[in-house]
């Protein structure tokens, strides 16, 4: 099948029609403009992808419709040529005098935003260092609260954002194929991460390179493929750090990959075996397998998160498993790797076609190490669709010594 410049990214049209969504809920809510400093959530409106430094950087949205960024000196080509907007406007740099909060105040009275305005902050967060004065304190506003609108629009994914994800499970697969084939005792975790990841990445940019964009941020403008220290008796911490581990024959290994396509991760992660597993381990992965199963067998529109995660948490119980249990079940992914709702029992959001769930459930044992698969698959109309398919079975994860 021939790809498209249009299946692997998000069109001028898709990011107006959020735009309109966005104007019509502050209109409705009564508000006189909107400001959001977020990074992903100003790619889900301008599609303008930036890294996020001291310096502020904003969108903001009159209630007219307006729609402007307000940027460093160094960012204005930048989003001239990548924003989806109407006009932008720029500060020297950070630190000023004026304070950049100030020229902000400066420009979103001109554009009418007084009073009651919407916004997922009341000024520029603390990043890297920013000090500054909120917005209200320089401007006539009282911030409004619109995250969970927001929130609740980026959680179902549209057919040009699937497409995304699937390239994503794609390149995260290829990357995992070549994890897998290079992981041999005596090698570290960091030369085998390393070269699967720069081996899937040329291999992704010679396929697709012209019509693909990473978009990633700092967290990676390629496929990857690695461990994350989830190593031997490692693996039993489920966010354990890389440490140029060395392997060694008997290892439990966890991995994950992923590759960002336009913004949008999947998540592909793997329990894998360095040689014969032992028959407590096999137990313990034959339990995993299982409570993926249940979780994903619970999953289907309209059925509150909380149910599938109480689904796989009875199944903890029936089989005396709760001291290996750590996390929940698994969270809803795409322009961050990690995002909500989540699949916990305290989470009562229905599922609805186009969100797009990892499911992860995982046991944790100190002295055999730690057993987790994590899938990517979406709410359809009738259930669900897988959308990573790297084998899952013992036999094909179990490596030769």
């Amino acid at each position: 099948m021939t790809i498209t410049t249009t299946q692997l990214k998000i069109s001028d049209a898709e990011h107006l029609g959020r735009c309109d969504q966005l104007l019509s809920h502050i209109q409705a809510e009564k508000l006189n403009g909107v400001i959001l400093y977020d990074r992903d959530y100003i790619l889900y409106y301008t599609g303008f992808s930036f890294v996020p430094t001291e310096r502020p950087i904003a969108f903001v949205m009159s209630a007219k419709g307006e729609r402007a960024m307000f940027v460093p000196r160094l960012e204005v080509e930048h989003a001239k040529a990548n924003a989806l907007i109407d006009r932008v406007d720029n500060y020297l740099e950070y630190p000023d005098n004026p304070h950049p909060m100030m020229i902000l105040a400066e420009m979103i009275k001109e554009m009418g935003l007084t009073g009651r305005i919407g916004g997922d902050n009341d000024g520029y967060p603390w990043i890297l260092g920013y000090r500054g004065p909120l917005l209200s304190e320089v401007a006539d506003v009282t911030v409004c609260a619109v995250r969970a609108f927001i929130e609740d629009r980026m959680a179902i994914k549209s057919e040009a954002e699937l497409n995304c994800l699937r390239e994503s499970c794609k390149w995260g697969n290829i990357a995992h194929m070549l994890l897998q084939q290079y992981t041999v005792v005596g090698a570290s975790e960091t030369e085998v991460a390393q070269r699967a990841s720069n081996e899937a990445t040329l291999a992704m940019y010679n396929a697709i390179g012209p019509i693909y964009r990473a978009y990633g941020g700092l967290t990676g403008s390629g496929a990857f493929a690695g461990y994350r220290g989830q190593i031997g008796r490692n693996a039993s911490i489920p966010h354990s750090l890389a440490n140029n581990i060395r392997f060694q024959a008997g290892d439990v290994l966890v991995t994950g990959a992923s590759a960002p396509v336009w913004g949008y991760f999947s998540e592909l992660e793997r329990t894998m075996f360095l040689g014969k597993p032992s028959d407590d381990q096999r137990r313990f992965f034959d339990h995993m397998v299982t409570l993926q199963d249940t979780a994903l067998g619970a999953m289907e529109p309209g059925k509150p998160c909380s149910e599938v995660d109480k689904e796989v948490r009875a199944y903890f119980e029936k089989h005396e498993l709760m001291p290996y249990w750590r996390h929940h079940s698994g969270h809803t992914i795409g322009l961050r790797y990690h995002e909500g709702p989540y699949l916990d029992r305290y989470d009562t959001t229905e599922m609805q076609p186009g969100m797009v769930f990892t499911v992860e459930p995982g046991l944790y044992s100190p002295t055999l190490g730690g057993f987790r698969h994590s899938d990517t698959a979406v709410i359809t109309e009738n259930g669900i669709e897988m959308m990573t398919y790297y084998p899952r079975d013992i036999d094909s994860l179990t490596l030769p010594i």
